[in-house]
């Protein structure tokens, strides 16, 4: 049976209230588990698939990662070697041997084009270009289309969960587009537990976006379950005022978030799913690096955010349908070779411990995994130890939600620069999600702010040699 299942079953234990639970307070926890809070809301709840986006933030190196070159120039093979993995003929970083251990779960894509070279994460988490639809806010998120599909105002959990940090949360990327604010991500500030230092820059573009870009999941000690029916029958008493006001998008967002708000708070789940710490020791473990930590560069993630891989297991399991985590620093213009050194053992660590742990659960089928990002790198390495953006090709992974493992699609030159043949885009994996969330990416379609109706994917084919 599936830990979504499994997870809700009655047991012959005293169960406790959900209003006990929030009179105890959902911002400390304490010894309260994911497992207790699930167990306390009496809602059956059905098996459904998710995705989990793992965003390389910067732009991962193709040849330094799942395409290496070791036949190819000295300023292009580079310093890593690569390593045999459980499938024959397929070779990944030295730095990976987890993935190497699991490739037989993993479809390597060597050959993904068209990026568009923005130096964010949106083009991952919607398929399209940042163009596309503009004046009308733009394509919306994979999160977003699904709480439009699926959503509903008395969620216990939000369908859609960004816990990005870096360029991907500070330029908006996991955005609701035309949409609208309704649809948009709920965006927990795990700031505290995960540092992730940003570029001057960025500081202030994050600042420009104001103070409640973040969400808080959690109840003030002083809001109880009373106080919120309170406020309900106020906003209730405020209709005949709110009639005569003009129809807003940000209003009609502020009623929807308001209902969801209840649920989200009342059920406890995503501020259960926050408490790491609640986790056995023995899944811990799971997630834990097994190389020497290095110290991080200034803008890069340290070995700790290998738990975000665990996050997102945890806020999926709490019922949660698309659920974005992000990786930094892999913008690596200067210091190629010692950067990677640091951050790709917490990619190799955290990755594989998300597969064996959804797989133990019984989850991996109904979980897709995508791990890309917004452009590969230069082929040569540059005068400052570094690689530059290269928007013709880039690397990505999938497994989970009924992908076939142990398989490689596309390949690329000696230099690692441009495909040679069985090239795919951002358009194809978006749609081969789309299949492996049980949706259909050509017949489902979404309506503009004009009212004309488009497919989730346009152009995109779904992967079929993968499924």
């Amino acid at each position: 049976m599936s830990s979504f299942a499994s997870s809700r079953r009655a047991s012959s234990c005293p169960r406790p209230s959900r209003r006990g639970l929030l009179t105890a307070g959902l911002a400390g926890l304490g010894g309260v588990g994911l497992a207790d809070l699930l167990r306390a809301d009496a809602t059956p709840a059905a098996a459904h698939r998710a995705v989990i986006h793992v965003h390389l933030d910067g732009g991962p190196p193709q040849m330094d990662t799942i395409d290496m070159k070791p036949d190819g120039p000295a300023e292009v093979r580079g310093e890593f070697s690569a390593i045999a993995t459980a499938v024959p003929g397929i070779h990944v970083c030295e730095l990976l041997p987890g993935l190497a251990r699991l490739a037989d779960r993993f479809a390597f894509l060597r050959a993904v084009v068209g990026s568009a070279g923005q130096h964010d994460a949106y083009q991952c988490q919607s398929g399209y270009d940042p163009e596309h639809l503009k004046s009308q806010g733009g394509w919306p998120a994979i999160g977003s289309v699904l709480s439009k599909l699926h959503g509903r105002p008395g969620d216990t959990a939000p369908p859609f969960v960004d816990c990005q940090q870096g360029r991907g949360m500070v330029r908006n990327s996991a955005r609701p587009g035309f949409l609208g604010a309704a649809h948009g991500p709920f965006r927990p500030d795990i700031g505290g537990l995960f540092a992730r230092p940003l570029e001057p820059g960025m500081v202030g573009e994050l600042a420009a976006r104001g103070g409640d870009f973040a969400t808080s999941l959690s109840l003030s000690p002083s809001l109880t379950v009373d106080r919120l029916g309170s406020r309900r029958q106020l906003l209730a008493s405020l209709d005949g005022w709110k009639q005569r006001l003009e129809s807003t998008d940000s209003l009609q967002a502020g009623d929807r978030f308001h209902d969801q708000a209840i649920g989200i708070l009342t059920s406890g789940r995503v501020a259960a799913a926050l408490d790491l710490a609640s986790e056995s020791p023995a899944v811990l473990a799971r997630y834990r690096m097994t190389t020497p930590e290095l110290p991080p560069f200034e803008t890069a993630d340290g070995p700790r955010a290998v738990l975000k891989f665990l996050l997102a297991r945890r806020m999926v399991e709490a019922g949660v349908r698309c659920v974005s985590i992000s990786l930094s620093d892999f913008d690596t213009h200067a210091g190629n070779y010692p950067r990677l050194r640091q951050v790709l053992p917490i990619l190799d660590a955290g990755l594989s411990g998300l597969v064996l742990d959804l797989e133990e659960r019984g989850m991996l089928d109904d979980v897709i995994v995508v791990v890309w990002g917004e452009f590969g790198r230069t082929p040569k390495i540059n005068k400052d130890g570094g690689r530059d953006h290269w928007p013709a090709v880039s690397p990505a992974l999938l497994v989970g939600g009924g992908i076939r493992g142990g398989r490689v699609l596309g390949e690329t030159d000696r230099w690692g620069g441009a495909p040679l043949g069985g090239a795919v885009t951002f358009k194809d994996v978006t749609a081969t999600i789309w299949h492996c969330l049980g949706i259909d990416p050509q017949a489902t379609t979404l309506t503009d702010v004009t009212g004309r109706p488009h497919p989730l994917v346009d152009r995109g084919r779904i992967l079929s040699e993968l499924l």
